[in-house]
């Protein structure tokens, strides 16, 4: 078992061994390099944790978690990791539980607190089969068992938790899915309906306890299904639910229940995921504003008087307060983007044909996505890892077969920018009225967050930038064929047919009468002005992106999300043109906190990438995100 173990260069070596498991040798031994290295003869020596010095490190832990301390006195020059995992698992009172590390003997007497520590998540083998239940503790153990203890030990806490923190809870015993539902519900309580009443949400999933019951149960049983079981997700209300209405956020359609999820929400129920309600948005996804006939004005958390963005305002507002632990938007022109930048969070808008479109409501086929929307970068690539993926009902998913990485978290590295070469977009940062300076100047200095993390910043002027600007929305031009197509597939269930009935009956956001008017007036698509932009927009766009890319060997490119930061509502809000390129070529762009203006208003900065590079743009946006940890909850919201 010890040379299975331990590689010893010299044949003392595996006396030494031999001594430190019977407990004679008290003296130094050298530090394991990798676990498939030689020992070579110039092995750093560490120092060893004591007894004592193990004892006092899980005294102070207990006194910083609130908790009490039981552990007997701990003697010796060292003490062994499988005593550690005896001790922890006595003093703890966790049970004991099966382990399968070909060096811990099934009737050895520690095996059943190896698997206990090892189940909990506070000790970790080396490799899925060497625990090393011989090799004693060192210094760098301690730390990161002192770290492990005290989060197990202390309470959980809902704000901000994250969906690793949450499967650690359950695991630990900490928290159940339906209580964490309940917290969710009593949240959206206090600060959605009542208080400071954020009009985020429009409608509660009344199954959503007896799901999260069903999920425990299944949890006790079967173990989780992965990351997603038992965690409560907020949909934009543009996104078909069999067991809720879907409106987009139009009275016309408050009545109106599918009768099958839309692709991404099905994906998320396999995955274990409980669909906890759905978000207002700007009516049908028209605008960047977030006020419909249903839902009113949602409000903005971090500034009650400021827009949320849009057109997926009521999943940034929610999300960022905490409604929920993340959420799902659509982005045509930058509804996911936008809003996510407003609120401090993470949004990801795939490659079109990365995540499938089936069953939400259209805007513009040619450009709608929907993706993520989280307050960390890990959340939302949990959330892609779901969402991604080959749908039959649409045809673009074709191109995503091959090209999806087998999960997006394995992209999640700390350093992730050095040695990258990042694109920045200079004339995309704006510099006019004093509400552009404001976002510029947070977005320079995250520029330079970037090179102090190890990047590269290229300064790139974009290929045709203004002749690409020029090309308008598709939503102006597909929106009631493709609406009416939609209505169609409701059946006999649908409470209307066209846009046109809709129109006629009165029952949508007056403001939005003209838009909506001048939609149904198009009487058809196939125009050499429609077949123009959807060509050689396309085209140019790509072409542009790409070789500013290959010129400059750059991994992304990047410049401000919104050209300006939440504007008082009542009155006019602008984002620019910088969310149209990704649309405009397909391409996927991700948006990160970038920080706070002066007057404590959120800004995002977009890295966009090449197609289906997804796992690159994850990449850097984390390694953004755990440099600088420039989001912070709303004060609202505690």
């Amino acid at each position: 078992m010890i040379r299975n173990r331990l590689h010893w260069k010299k044949a003392g070596g595996f006396l030494l061994a031999a001594l430190l498991v019977s407990g004679v040798w008290s003296g130094p031994i050298p530090q394991a390099q990798a676990a498939s290295s030689a020992w070579s003869d110039t092995a750093v020596i560490p120092s060893l944790v004591t007894g004592e010095q193990f004892r006092q490190s899980m005294k102070q832990v207990a006194a910083e978690a609130g908790g009490s301390f039981t552990m007997p006195e701990v003697t010796g020059t060292r003490v062994l990791r499988s005593h550690v995992a005896v001790l922890l698992q006595q003093w703890l009172g966790l049970e004991e539980a099966a382990e399968s590390f070909r060096d811990v003997p099934d009737q050895a007497t520690y095996a059943g607190a190896v698997g206990a520590v090892v189940k909990a998540g506070l000790m970790k083998g080396y490799s899925a089969t060497s625990f090393r239940p011989a090799e004693p503790l060192t210094p760098a153990d301690l730390e990161r068992l002192h770290e492990r203890v005290l989060s197990y030990l202390k309470p959980f806490v809902l704000p901000e938790a994250t969906i690793p923190e949450i499967q650690l809870a359950m695991e630990q015993g900490k928290l159940t899915s339906k209580q964490l539902v309940q917290m969710y519900l009593d949240r959206i309580a206090k600060y959605d309906d009542q208080g400071i009443s954020l009009q985020a949400v429009l409608t509660i999933n009344p199954e959503a306890l007896d799901i999260a019951e069903a999920l425990d149960q299944e949890r006790a049983e079967k173990g989780p299904r992965g990351p997603l079981h038992g965690i409560p997700i907020l949909v934009k209300d543009n996104f078909d639910t069999s067991d809720m209405p879907t409106t987009a956020g139009c009275l016309c359609l408050q009545d109106s229940v599918p009768d099958q999820d839309a692709d991404q929400v099905a994906k998320l129920k396999e995955a274990g995921a409980i669909i906890l309600g759905k978000t207002n948005l700007h009516e049908f996804a028209f605008g960047i504003t977030t006020s419909s006939s249903l839902g009113g004005q949602t409000k903005n958390p971090y500034a009650l008087d400021r827009y949320p963005g849009g057109s997926s305002g009521g999943t940034g507002a929610a999300i960022a307060a905490n409604l929920a632990v993340a959420g799902l938007g659509t982005d045509t022109g930058g509804s996911i983007r936008i809003p996510s930048s407003f609120n401090s969070l993470v949004g990801i808008r795939p490659t079109i044909g990365l995540s499938s479109r089936d069953g939400i409501i259209p805007l513009a086929l040619t450009q709608d996505v929907g993706g993520p929307m989280a307050r960390t970068v890990e959340d939302a690539a949990i959330l892609l890892d779901a969402t991604a993926g080959y749908d039959p009902d649409d045809v673009a998913t074709a191109y995503s077969v091959g090209r999806i990485p087998e999960s997006y978290t394995r992209f999640l590295d700390a350093n992730g920018l050095k040695g990258a070469r990042i694109g920045v977009a200079t004339e995309l940062f704006p510099e006019g009225n004093e509400q552009e300076k404001a976002v510029s100047d947070v977005v320079t200095n995250a520029v330079q967050e970037l090179e102090s993390l190890g990047a590269t910043a290229v300064p790139i002027q974009i290929p045709n930038l203004t002749e690409i600007n020029k090309y308008p929305s598709l939503s102006g031009y597909e929106f009631k064929f493709q609406l009416n197509d939609y209505l169609k597939e409701l059946g006999e269930d649908a409470p209307y047919h066209s846009l046109a009935e809709i129109i006629t009956s009165g029952e949508y956001d007056k403001t939005q009468e003209q838009s909506m008017k001048a939609r149904e007036a198009r009487e058809s698509l196939d125009t050499q002005e429609y077949k123009d932009i959807v060509l050689k927009r396309t085209s140019l766009t790509r072409e542009s992106l790409l070789k500013v890319m290959a010129d400059n060997n750059l991994d992304a490119i990047v410049y401000p999300t919104s050209t300006q930061p939440p504007a008082l509502i009542g009155e006019g809000q602008s984002s620019g043109n910088n969310n149209r390129l990704s649309p405009f070529s397909g391409f996927p762009a991700i948006t990160v906190p970038a920080g706070f203006t002066s007057d404590g208003l959120p800004v995002g900065i977009e890295f966009l990438g090449r197609a289906f590079d997804e796992g690159t743009l994850i990449k850097l946006a984390y390694s953004f995100e755990q440099g600088t940890h420039h989001r912070h909850a709303p004060r609202l919201t505690p």
